[in-house]
């Protein structure tokens, strides 16, 4: 159906066809569903809200109006007959970048809708919806666009890799968190974020910045907890000359650097209670003092936090600020460990493979179904950023383009030479064999230190006599398989019983 201009009083459309582009206070929103009751129900929502509405009742309807349209809003259904939601939005982002999306969903199709964030989507209503709720999210998917559009002449090129449709990770638990980016990216709103060591916290601060209406200025990072009280508050907030013994010119802080841009308060956990208190303040009152400076000064930045630490427990037995807590707390997102989405580690582990195969100039391309198994089974405890060390070591041990269980060995619980790890050519046969030959000797002579190490109750020089070696080269063995004995103030030396590998 083409373009709406008026609003019979009975809900039914007076359409005619599209003119000129109307006056810029009139908004262009074209609403997408094969449902005619959905269709005028969203059409008496949002009438008298000074906008030009079109309709279309399927997505080759709606094509046909965005290639005669450049509309500033599109409202899709995700679930259509012919060509679905997903696939139009596709279509209307590649031709209008600038046209901002909602999506309606029923209730079995949130999944689908929460990806559709990644795509491009703006948000989106789950039917049955309240008309407020409809009029709420026209309302804010339309000045994010006005403000994005407003800030794009003075916006640099962006780094490709914080788009959220360029984030790796298609669980749930992620769809989650990607969805929280967007929704919170365009705001002001402070934000903590969540989780395990590794889990790529930081990586959901730059997305957000990159995302936001700030992304021209600065993404300044901030590690709590690498700095002594003293340098962090000078660290934070900068110092005046003379402030200190040392203190020899004026010094700015992440505080000030930040101008205009995002700071990220990285172990935001580890922060000494003094200091919150004055990072509070900064808050509250978008005002700091560099140290041994009376001059107070405004502060114009977005904060992001993050910690690997329970801060609301924290913030119960005194040991960190409530008030610092609630005001961090604004908008958190929580990360989840690895173990916790083993689904994301395949699309994780191949993302991985091919970055270091390029980096270090390595032919590897594919990874084994017995060491895909291997890394999904593993729980992974240093999460994202062990998984990445895991490959890159294991691209390193490759020689072939197919990365095996072989190669991560150490690392995870992979036995080479399972079943699934069967190779398809004669070169690949020849390498493997080579690895299980090295894997085999190396298991057998750390087994041949442990075992004489047992029989002369870990005494080295007795175990090297009795294996008839050198006791020079007896250590050397014990040091290429780490296997110490503990408690000698030298390896071998009247110690106890123990090895620690």
């Amino acid at each position: 159906m083409g373009a709406v201009r008026t609003m019979k009083r009975n809900g039914q459309e007076a359409a005619d066809a599209p003119g000129p582009r109307p006056a810029a206070a009139q908004q262009r929103i074209l609403i997408v569903d094969d449902e005619d009751i959905v269709i005028r129900s969203t059409l008496r929502i949002l009438e008298g809200g000074g906008f030009a509405l079109s309709t279309a009742r399927d997505a080759t309807e709606a094509l046909r109006e965005v290639a005669r349209t450049n509309f500033d809003l599109a409202i899709l259904d995700v679930m259509m007959p012919g060509m679905d939601g997903v696939e139009l939005l596709r279509r209307i982002k590649e031709a209008h970048p600038d046209t901002e999306v909602i999506m309606f969903t029923g209730l079995a199709q949130v999944a689908t809708a929460v990806n559709c964030m990644k795509f491009g989507a703006f948000d989106y209503i789950s039917k049955p919806f309240e008309p407020d709720e409809l009029r709420r999210a026209v309302a804010r998917a339309l000045e994010h666009r006005a403000q994005r559009l407003a800030g794009e002449t003075l916006k640099p090129p962006g780094d490709e890799r914080y788009r959220l449709d360029r984030m790796v990770g298609q669980s749930p638990a992620m769809q989650q968190v990607y969805r929280l980016i967007a929704q919170c990216a365009a705001t002001h709103s402070t934000v903590l974020i969540t989780g395990e060591s590794g889990t790529g916290k930081e990586l959901v601060a730059r997305a957000i910045h990159h995302n936001s209406l700030r992304s021209a200025g600065p993404f300044v990072t901030v590690d709590c907890s690498s700095l002594a009280e003293p340098l962090l508050e000078s660290e934070l907030f900068g110092h005046a000359r003379g402030a200190f013994s040392g203190a020899v010119a004026r010094k700015k802080g992440m505080v000030e650097v930040a101008e205009d841009g995002t700071l990220f308060l990285d172990e935001i956990g580890n922060i000494p209670l003094s200091i919150q208190t004055k990072l509070l303040r900064v808050i509250q009152e978008h005002e700091f003092r560099a140290v041994g400076d009376t001059r107070v000064q405004p502060a114009n930045f977005r904060l992001v936090a993050a910690t690997n630490k329970d801060l609301a427990a924290m913030a119960a037995e005194g040991s960190f600020a409530s008030d610092l807590y609630y005001r961090l707390a604004v908008f958190p997102i929580h990360v989840p460990p690895l173990r916790e989405r083993r689904e994301d580690i395949p699309a994780l582990a191949h993302h991985f493979l091919q970055r270091a195969a390029r980096e270090l100039g390595k032919d590897a391309e594919a990874i084994s179904e017995a060491a895909m198994s291997a890394l999904v089974a593993h729980d992974w405890p240093g999460n994202v950023r062990q998984l990445e060390n895991a490959l890159v070591r294991a691209v390193i041990l490759c020689s072939d383009k197919v990365l095996r269980a072989a190669h991560l060995d150490g690392v995870v619980d992979a036995r080479p030479g399972d079943a699934q790890d069967v190779p398809r050519t004669g070169e690949e046969l020849k390498q493997l064999k080579k690895q299980l030959r090295e894997k085999s000797v190396e298991e057998l002579e750390r087994q041949f230190v442990i075992e004489a190490l047992k029989r002369n109750d870990w005494n080295v020089t007795r175990s090297a006599l009795d294996t008839a070696m050198l006791r020079a080269n007896f250590q050397a063995l014990m040091r290429k398989y780490n296997v110490r004995v503990r408690g000698a103030a030298e390896p071998g030396e009247d110690a106890e019983p123990g090895v620690g590998a």
